[in-house]
């Protein structure tokens, strides 16, 4: 029995000893005014170290693993419910505007490409360098671009609707 009482007193020490060296640093100021914190007093010349008090340690709890969809609880019991009508209503709106989005930026897009076909077919005296002739198109190149991108978005989100 004494035996197991001073196995359980030298654990004891020893982490307690672990804890208290664990929670003293020392912030050492060279002659430049450079600062180094170390858990070790440094002993060089010129350095000025003093100790700091952090207090016990903790530690940081592990990241808990994202539960999976199936696992997430449902609404709170007081959250208002949408009835499958009101839903239906509302997925159709949205189709409707996804469309009426659609239907604008085709038709920017066909304007975006005659303006650009116009500055294409311009040439003025001053551009014999070609690259001011891409410098002056770019811009016209990018808004097709633009509108390209944006068809495709929201023809995606059309395909996600239920």
């Amino acid at each position: 029995m004494m035996r197991l009482f001073c196995r359980f007193c030298l654990a004891a020490l020893a982490a307690t000893a672990a804890a208290a060296q664990a929670d003293v640093m020392y912030q050492c100021i060279d002659e430049q005014g450079h600062k180094t914190f170390s858990n070790v007093k440094l002993a060089d010349k010129g350095v000025k170290c003093t100790a700091m008090d952090l207090g016990p340690a903790t530690t940081i709890p592990a990241p808990r693993p994202a539960a999976s969809p199936a696992a997430r609880p449902g609404s709170p019991a007081g959250f208002p419910r949408v009835g499958e009508s009101a839903q239906k209503e509302r997925d159709n709106d949205r189709r409707r505007i996804l469309e009426n989005e659609l239907e604008a930026e085709r038709r920017n897009l066909d304007q975006a490409r005659k303006d650009l076909a116009e500055q294409e077919a311009i040439r003025t005296g001053d551009e014999r360098n070609y690259q001011r002739v891409l410098d002056r198109l770019e811009p016209y190149k990018n808004k097709v671009a633009l509108h390209e991108r944006n068809i495709e978005a929201i023809e995606k989100e059309i395909a996600k609707l239920r």
